[in-house]
């Protein structure tokens, strides 16, 4: 496995076209810096009530730039919980058969680290 670190800032805005009232829908956008120079595009869906604690959500972003000097893109997709009383808990998986250009056959996992108002990253990947 190959790791890429870097931060990332992260625009969330509401699409306003969730399938039912009870779900929300949030476009998001995201600039990525370090091992992963790139801008993403996706779109999240979240259920629950997260001012009780209780809620998750799924997503998919499409990250298009360079890995590691290598040009392409590839998707990540995503699934967070939180439940009240317990750690949050995400996981983060690069979509197989998503990879263009140069990172055409990438797989592998990210993980997201949120300190003092600021979002980094570690990407573990193998190309092949």
């Amino acid at each position: 496995m190959t790791h890429a670190t870097g931060t990332f800032e992260i625009t969330l805005t509401p699409t306003g076209h969730a399938p039912d009232p009870s779900l929300g829908s949030l476009a998001l956008a995201k600039t990525y810096h370090g091992g992963l120079e790139a801008t993403a595009k996706g779109e999240m869906l979240s259920a629950g009530n997260p001012a009780s604690g209780n809620a998750g959500y799924v997503a998919i972003e499409r990250i298009t730039g360079t890995l590691d000097g290598r040009a392409g893109s590839f998707a990540l997709m995503q699934l967070g919980t939180m439940t009240a009383g317990s750690a949050p808990s995400m996981t983060i998986l690069i979509a197989p058969g998503s990879g263009t250009g140069a990172l055409e056959g990438i797989s592998g996992t990210m993980a997201i680290v949120r300190e003092g108002g600021k979002h980094s990253y570690v990407l573990e990947y193998t190309l092949g």
